[in-house]
């Protein structure tokens, strides 16, 4: 029974109690006191007409008058006179009335007229004795209405005191549901402060709250550093602090295998002239500082795209991946400078300081075959004298060439419903399935090709379509689950979860259709979500309510970000598919994949495998603690 109820309950009880006990003190004061005022009146009455009657005639008739001139005015149940010998001489009553008292009220309190009386004399003798008993209806009247009275303001009083009380327990309830709240977060797994209320006994059960959760985020974050330096150490160059060559390679892989990566991109590879030699001459410090310059240049323009990637491949081989990059002249001629300001600062002697190579790839693509062509213009470059940089072009395709026409293209698919969605089954570690992962296809003409989402999405991005193209994937997704599917489970991009108007018109979308919700899975690239966690955060809480699972995928880069996600209801991760290539063979991934799993564990979140390809590489998953997995080695039903 809620408080707010159990208030009013006690109200009522004590409003009943304390009338029932008023009422009944109150009825009996009043009925002795309206007795005691009809007996005065009685023998006040009687004495009144005694002294009349006794200053008049005493014949039959004057006496008649008189006493029916006072019973008249119908005061009186009883008036009689009674000779000395007591003989009535003159009697006139009426039956007793209560008037509009009820019947129940009249037996409950009974009031007693009694009667007047008073000698009436004929000179020095008595002639008789006068009886006169007032009706009681008037006095019942007005017992009744003070009992009225009594009850409306008690009544009264009641609503007064339930609603002050109610006030009083809402002060009182909004610190105590913060409290319930947190603890309901809690075990939700999301890890929440409150603000400390002032009531006594909640603060102290707030303070300790609280205390807790700021442990454990203490824990949460000491743990994620450790495991982030796991990372750093199992996928990272310790001297420049770039990717090194197993963890570039399996992200090269990735660009050129997923279908949500872009379509085409470039590859660059710099290569530092007898390393060995500067090492000799120089010293290992002035070596070692040149690679962490010729590093932080590489970091530089890595960090100017989306999803680009920079390594340190061995000792004097430097590399950047560049999707949706199909002319990398400016990040060549970066390089180039910067490794001409070395020379000049003497960090490098000789013509001969570095050889550059540069080639573009396009989706599908073999690593092989792209890093032959690298390593023959890379060879070239070699050949040339001084500083030299050659191109290993291989062309990509373009479907349009300008905006305007990409802007078409894309209106021209939405409107005509040339959008569809394929299906890739995610599964648990027993092989059921969680969902099925249903990425976006775009047919750029009717009857033409469907194309990968890497294909369009960049453009759709720098156009500010990505929203369009969302709804549309969510009211697909929404159909699919209607016609039966389980659950699928779609990507978003983080630029629409940016707009307002975009998340205001899915969960419009979703609450008409709130009955699949359940079923429907969103995620958000890791990239998205952290740069504007604030607008990840209102996304999630648009969401949560209706029973959406929400998660990030491509997780692991930005590993050191986890903390953040312990108070915001996400459901699952999906971590990225280059921390999972060969992951059979690899220990350091292997310790930091462990913590990262039983970090999400301990925060409520599911954690799934993305890319996997091989069953030596599913095999080695539920070891780690992964839920699922995705990818080819996932056979399809």
């Amino acid at each position: 029974m809620s408080l707010f109820r159990q208030l009013w309950l006690a109200v009522i009880a004590s409003t009943v109690i304390a009338f029932a006990g008023s009422f009944v003190v109150s009825m009996f004061t009043a009925r002795q006191y309206l007795e005691q005022q009809l007996a005065v009146k009685n023998n006040d009455n009687a004495a009144s007409l005694a002294l009349s009657m006794s200053q008049l005639d005493k014949d039959p008739v004057t006496i008649e008058l008189q006493v029916a001139a006072v019973f008249d005015s119908g005061q009186y149940a009883r008036v009689s006179l009674v000779d000395p010998e007591g003989k009535t001489v003159i009697e006139k009553t009426s039956s007793p009335m209560a008037g509009t008292v009820p019947e129940w009220f009249v037996r409950l309190f009974p009031i007693e007229s009694r009667p007047g009386m008073a000698q009436v004399s004929s000179g020095w003798n008595q002639f008789g004795t006068i009886e006169l008993v007032s009706h009681s209806r008037f006095a019942y009247r007005e017992l009744w209405e003070g009992g009225i009275k009594l009850l409306f303001w008690f009544l009264l009083g009641g609503i007064g005191m339930g609603l002050l009380g109610m006030q009083l327990l809402r002060r009182i309830k909004r610190p105590l549901d913060a409290v319930v709240g947190q603890a309901r977060a809690i075990s939700e797994r999301r890890f929440v402060s409150i603000q400390v209320p002032e009531t006594p006994e909640l603060k102290s059960l707030a303070s300790a709250m609280n205390a807790m959760v700021e442990r454990l985020k203490a824990m949460f974050a000491e743990e994620a550093a450790r495991l982030e330096q796991v990372r750093q150490e199992a996928t990272l160059d310790s001297l420049t602090g770039l990717a090194n060559r197993a963890f570039f390679l399996n992200q090269l892989e990735v660009a050129l295998s997923n279908d949500d990566a872009a379509t085409s991109g470039s590859l660059l590879m710099l290569r530092i002239a007898d390393l060995a030699g500067i090492n000799k001459r120089a010293g290992r410090e002035t070596a070692d500082e040149l690679l962490r310059r010729i590093g932080s240049a590489f970091a530089e323009i890595a960090g100017s795209r989306p999803n680009a990637a920079a390594a340190r491949l061995n000792g004097a081989d430097f590399a950047v991946l560049l999707p949706g990059l199909s002319d990398p002249s400016e990040a060549a001629e970066k390089l180039l400078h910067v490794m001409r300001d070395l020379s000049s600062a003497g960090l490098i002697e000789g013509e001969r300081i570095a050889h550059l190579a540069s080639g573009t790839y396009q989706h599908g693509q073999s690593i092989g075959n792209l890093l032959s062509h690298i390593d023959a213009a890379l060879a070239s470059a070699e050949g040339q004298s001084g500083l030299a940089w050659c191109r290993a072009e291989s062309g990509c395709e373009q479907i349009a060439t300008s905006n305007a026409d990409w802007k078409k293209l894309l209106e021209g698919a939405i409107e005509m419903h040339r959008l569809r969605l394929i299906e890739f089954p995610v599964a648990a570690n027993g092989g059921q399935l969680l969902h099925l992962e249903c990425p976006l296809r775009l047919q750029a003409s009717e009857n033409g090709e469907w194309l990968a989402a890497g294909s369009f999405m960049p453009m759709a991005s720098r156009l500010a379509m990505t929203s369009e193209l969302d709804l549309a994937v969510a009211r697909l997704a929404l159909d699919r689950i209607a016609a039966g599917t389980p659950a699928v489970a779609v990507n978003l991009s983080g630029e629409s979860i940016l707009s307002p108007a975009f998340r205001s018109s899915l969960q419009a979308l979703i609450s008409a259709r709130k009955d699949l919700a359940p079923r429907l899975w969103l995620e958000v690239p890791e990239i998205g979500a952290f740069q504007h966690f604030e607008e990840f955060q209102a996304f999630c809480n648009s969401l949560r309510p209706f029973g959406c699972r929400l998660g990030i995928e491509h997780f692991g880069r930005q590993f050191s970000e986890i903390g953040r996600l312990h108070d915001i209801g996400l459901d699952y991760l999906k971590v990225d598919g280059s921390f999972i290539r060969a992951i059979d063979s690899q220990p350091g991934n292997q310790a930091f994949l462990k913590g990262l799993c039983s970090i999400a564990h301990n925060i409520g979140l599911t954690v799934i495998a993305e890319s996997v390809q091989t069953p030596a590489e599913l095999a080695m998953l539920p070891a780690l603690g992964f839920d699922g997995a995705t990818g080819p080695a996932i056979p399809r039903n």
